[in-house]
């Protein structure tokens, strides 16, 4: 990113709405303790998907790829008032700071975190799904993406993050993981059961509906 969008970027956060303490408190801690702490939704997307969460108001949220629970966090702000946010996270040794900060939110009776492999979780879940974030282990896109159909109501939204792969879709497909995420990007486009778009938003996000 370059100076000048990193001043816009700067600016588009200081001109939208305020961001919690708790989660400011989360994202300094992440960024000294995690090894790859460039993962975090940060700022600009945290809002983003906390205001679609608040448009949408929906019963039930469902998150792949929990990370340190910043994105499940700013996506719990717009649940019913007896809705659910259920987040997936394969690495166990992040339940940790997970946990301690849904306990210092608001929302620490709305979230249910599963420790496990997505693949494996979501078939066995029993809700189905108003909006759901994908953010997790990118090769296996086009796999959660045909588990979680079946599982979301119509007019549901999944997010999927990282679809641009830094630029890497459009002219690096050596790239295993920039293939994948081409077959994954291709697929949602064609496929007749949902309607999407693609934004230019930090690594690409990509909104899907259900039709």
């Amino acid at each position: 990113m370059n100076f000048v969008n990193i001043k816009l970027e700067e600016y588009s956060i200081d001109n939208s709405m305020n961001i919690p303490q708790y989660l400011l408190d989360l994202e300094k801690e992440t960024n000294l303790t995690k090894l790859m702490p460039q993962m975090l939704s940060g700022r600009l997307q945290g809002r983003l998907l906390s205001i679609l969460s608040k448009i949408l108001n929906p019963q039930n949220i469902l998150e792949i790829g929990t990370f340190t629970g910043y994105s499940a966090l700013c996506l719990a702000e717009g649940l019913k008032e007896n809705g659910k946010l259920i987040t997936v996270e394969f690495d166990e040794e992040l339940k940790t700071i997970i946990d301690k900060y849904i306990s210092k939110s608001p929302y620490k009776n709305k979230i249910q975190l599963i420790i496990g492999d997505a693949l494996n979780v979501v078939p066995e879940l029993e809700e189905t799904f108003d909006l759901v974030f994908l953010d997790a282990h990118k090769p296996d896109y086009l796999n959660y993406y045909k588990t979680l159909i079946p599982k979301m109501n119509s007019g549901g939204i999944i997010i999927a993050d990282n679809v641009l792969w830094s630029g890497k879709v459009i002219n690096e497909l050596s790239d295993k993981t920039a293939k994948a995420i081409d077959e994954f990007n291709k697929f949602v486009k064609n496929d007749n059961r949902t309607e999407n778009i693609i934004l230019p938003i930090r690594d690409g996000l990509s909104i899907i509906r259900k039709i």
